[in-house]
């Protein structure tokens, strides 16, 4: 490598540290639980959603206490911009009960979820039928056309 294969080198260095390349943030859909009790407080939530950097749409849900941030954004944004309305703020816990193989477990059954929907859990035995479970289920099914009639 010459003087020239050098000063190359060199350039191509110091070139490439100038032009740093920002990564691009992925497109994301954000919802949070937070606590609107009038038109005043949802207001306040979406134009507080609405300033986070990279966010496209805010959808707020005052029945479900639930707001959702599409865009450009990462959740620990949402969760602070969502903070500085002085309400209590928590990720959105809920999953449709269809999605869970014992919705009525303790720890999964909420009471103040809205309609259909439990708290997620990450507990394999609620989340998953074991093998005898899923058997007995589908003995008394009503798709199954061999199932039981008894019922």
């Amino acid at each position: 490598m010459g003087v020239a294969g050098t000063l190359e080198y060199l350039s191509d260095v110091f070139s490439s540290s100038s032009n740093k390349k920002k990564k691009k943030k992925q497109l994301n859909t954000v919802s949070v639980k937070i606590r609107m009790d009038c038109d005043g407080c949802a207001l306040k939530v979406n134009r507080a959603l609405s300033r986070v950097k990279g966010a496209k749409s805010v959808e707020l849900d005052m029945k479900q206490q639930k707001a959702t941030v599409y865009g450009y954004i990462e959740a620990k944004d949402v969760m602070k911009a969502a903070q500085s309305t002085g309400k209590k703020v928590e990720p959105w816990p809920y999953v449709p009960y269809t999605m869970v193989a014992h919705p009525y477990v303790a720890g999964v059954y909420d009471k103040k979820a809205p309609p259909n929907f439990v708290r997620a859990s990450d507990d394999p035995a609620v989340v998953t039928l074991t093998p005898v479970e899923e058997q007995y289920t589908l003995m008394f099914s009503d798709e199954n056309p061999n199932a039981c009639s008894i019922m």
